[in-house]
């Protein structure tokens, strides 16, 4: 069984299933929308498509091993407290009322303090994002309390609090750039996964402030291992993170590219132009896309794939998704014959599917042929690509 990335048309939202060739899995936000919240039903059983895909544990209960929250944006997390089980598994609910199913089993919680600050700082969080974080307080708490803690308690920190206050959690708590593979308490040889955002509290006031504007998000660089190939995929996500970050991003890695290279990039924000940009698409004459910016996000390697997580892409004015945005991913795909897909799109507009990648020694495998269809860009299998090479530098792997 091969590892696989799997991206769910949520309309502009995020929820991405890594599924390892071991059964681990790990999901990435979510956006499960109740029909009584749309003007009509979703075109994508979202809930049931996600379900389908999750393993149950020997009592029958829906599990991921992993649940990461990049940022605490309601159409990142919407659905939390309906669909997942808060609190100890002493108290899971067997029996749900009639109507309901059975509540997914959250075994170790992935989750960023200071993207919770900083989101707190712009807006109030919603009910399910306060859900997400009251449940990982508990967990800290409970990790603080007693060791070991059993799965089903267990949280993982991305990155350091401010004043201190990931002290003493450090056993619990990836830093900034480092590097780690475990998951649920559990080393695992499939992936290796480095932080590269949220950075930690500036102290320079007018740079925090940046940051608190540019939806600070945790920024992952996912390394997938296929065939005894350890970087055999490289996949690159960083929630709703905008063009302030990514230009930070730029400047810190400039001169190790190998850590920002992808084969596989879930475009920021739903495809948005304020990713690329500081400029309004919809209003400026002649918006330009951030240099630095567009750097960051240009890391990709040979046949590489670039997803939009969002509504179709119209060329109007719209923002997010924005033409001007899906203009630039293109470009920086032409070179190394990419190719670029939107959730809103597969395969069709009318009735989107789930959008499922193979991870192989030769890339990410997108779906067959016959059931894409993509505009912008012609879609191949990408099966006969050639060796690639990381960079400008032309660093064999």
């Amino acid at each position: 069984m091969a590892s696989t990335a799997t991206f769910f048309p949520v309309d502009n939202g995020d929820m991405t299933l890594i599924k390892l060739d071991d059964k681990i899995t790990i999901l990435i936000d979510i956006n499960l929308r109740d029909v009584s919240e749309d003007q009509e039903e979703p075109a994508c059983d979202a809930v049931k498509e996600l379900r389908n895909r999750l393993e149950k544990d020997a009592k029958g209960r829906p599990y991921v091993d992993a649940f990461l929250l990049s940022h605490p944006d309601q159409d990142h997390c919407r659905g939390f407290k309906k669909h997942f089980h808060l609190g100890s598994l002493t108290d899971y609910d067997f029996d749900p009322p009639e109507g309901e199913e059975l509540k997914i089993v959250i075994r170790e919680m992935w989750s960023s303090p200071m993207v919770f600050r900083r989101a707190s700082k712009n807006n109030p969080l919603c009910e399910d994002a306060k859900a997400f974080n009251a449940e990982a307080r508990r967990r800290v708490k409970l990790f603080k309390e007693k060791k070991p803690v059993p799965e089903g308690d267990r949280i993982l920190i991305i990155g350091e609090d401010e004043n201190g206050k990931t002290k003493g959690l450090e056993s619990i708590l990836v830093k900034l750039d480092e590097v780690f593979n475990m998951i649920n308490s559990k080393k695992n040889d499939h992936i290796s996964i480095r932080v590269l955002g949220p950075l930690p509290i500036q102290e320079d006031v007018e740079e925090e402030e940046k940051l608190v504007k540019n939806q600070s998000s945790v920024i992952l660089q996912m390394s997938f291992k296929a065939d005894g190939q350890d970087d055999a995929c490289l996949f690159l996500t960083g929630g709703d993170a905008e063009v302030y970050i990514w230009e930070n991003l730029w400047n810190r890695k400039k001169n190790k590219l190998s850590d920002i290279k992808y084969d596989l990039l879930l475009s920021p924000h739903h495809c948005s132009w304020h990713s690329l940009s500081y400029d309004s698409w919809s209003e400026d004459e002649n918006p330009q896309a951030s240099p630095d910016a567009k750097s960051a996000l240009s890391q990709r390697r040979d046949g590489a794939i670039i997803v939009s997580s969002s509504k179709p892409i119209k060329d109007d004015k719209n923002d997010p998704p924005c033409w001007g945005a899906k203009r630039e991913y293109l470009s920086i795909l032409k070179p190394v014959n990419g190719k670029f897909y939107c959730t809103g799109e597969h395969p069709n507009e009318e009735k989107p599917e789930p959008l499922t990648f193979k991870v192989s020694k030769e890339g990410f495998q997108p779906p067959s042929k016959k059931s894409l269809s993509i505009t912008g860009l012609t879609v191949g299998i990408g099966s006969t690509r050639e060796p690639r090479y990381h960079g400008e530098e032309k660093e064999r792997r």
